[in-house]
């Protein structure tokens, strides 16, 4: 009995010593730092709090574990457990350190900013990598968790040896999940999208909202969400308007009657767009854009800061146009002519 009290005494001291290495840690970079490095070093250290506060004090156990007072068959039940307890803590904590790695790079972009472009690149390509990393530390954890027992090694040592003939096998079992997988890894590279991308797919407007390994969530303008494999944005042509820079054109189409005069309409569309909060100020044109036996076809010709902005100003010049049109050349608007032969009058 003593000597299972003294064990115990010694566990707990190597516990509680663990737990004052994990505090004397947190305080040193739990402060508030001015430097740049020590801030991403507080980053790092943050982000492996959890599995820290588990890891250390059963590293302190291993170190006392010689000095045990315990049967035979408890320092082998015990050695087991603890064996895969650190194991089981060392995977979570290299996939809590890839989390760390990757917000320590994003943390140099600054991802609300207006022009966003190379922060959307960056948080892609460093988003499915992690999700790669992480199941690769998984399945070693698990492995070496199995081989850690000698019953089931023979099992971990295969999930490693085998895995060419899995890849196979799985390769024709699901090839399409394969096939989504190896087009995740090739959009983390080319990048045909990204995060908070504005895209049209499947005819249907909206936002990249989320991209896994396998499929791309698209948030559509009245709060869908359209989940497309990721296969798709490889194999299928579709539209991304905020590819190279978030500005873009927006027309807008009035049909009026021949005798309306363009110019007027031209000077309108000019104080319209100067007075619009949404115009960013480089494009303003109007033009003639076809005619046909009834109407006349003028488009309306301007740009903003994002689709979203596009939109709104769209809306705003295509009311006010109409509004001008109705309020000083009611007589233009569209009208059917019929000619009556007089003779055919009775």
């Amino acid at each position: 009995m003593n000597d299972y009290i003294f064990s115990a005494i010694l566990v707990g001291a190597a516990i509680l010593c663990g737990v004052i290495i994990n505090l004397i840690i947190a305080f040193i970079f739990g402060r508030k730092q001015k430097i740049d490095l020590l801030k991403k070093i507080r980053i790092f250290f943050k982000a492996t709090r959890n599995p820290r506060r588990l890891l250390l004090p059963s590293v302190c156990i291993l170190f006392v574990y010689p000095l045990l007072r315990l049967s035979e068959n408890a320092l082998n039940i015990l050695s087991y457990a603890l064996k895969l307890w650190i194991i089981a803590c060392v995977g979570w904590l290299l996939i809590r350190v890839v989390h760390a790695v990757r917000e320590i790079l994003l943390s140099n972009y600054d991802f609300e900013a207006k022009d966003n472009l190379q922060a959307r690149r960056i948080y892609t390509q460093t988003r499915v990598i992690e999700n790669i990393v992480t199941t690769i530390i998984v399945l070693f954890t698990i492995s070496f968790m199995l081989m850690s027992y000698p019953a089931v090694r023979q099992i971990g040592v295969s999930i490693i040896a085998s895995a060419g003939i899995a890849g196979v096998v799985l390769g024709f079992a699901a090839q399409k999940t394969l096939g989504n997988f190896i087009s995740g890894i090739q959009l983390a590279f080319t990048q045909p999208i990204r995060l908070d991308d504005v895209v049209i797919v499947e005819g249907e407007w909206g936002w990249i909202e989320e991209i896994t390994l396998t499929y791309v969530v698209v948030k559509i303008w009245d709060l869908r969400r359209l989940v497309v494999p990721i296969s798709y944005f490889v194999d299928q042509p579709f539209q991304n308007w905020t590819r190279i820079s978030a500005d873009i054109l927006g027309s807008v189409f009035i049909y009026a009657d021949y005798t309306v005069p363009v110019k007027p309409i031209r000077e309108e569309l000019s104080r319209i767009l100067k007075e619009s909060p949404y115009w960013d100020k480089k494009v303003d044109v109007l033009q003639v854009t076809n005619a046909t036996e009834k109407t006349v076809e003028l488009r309306a010709l301007m740009s903003a800061a994002d689709s979203p902005t596009a939109w709104n100003l769209r809306c705003e010049v295509r009311e006010k146009l109409l509004e001008f049109l109705q309020r000083e050349f009611p007589q233009c608007l569209p009208r059917v002519r019929l000619d009556l032969d007089k003779g055919a009058v009775k």
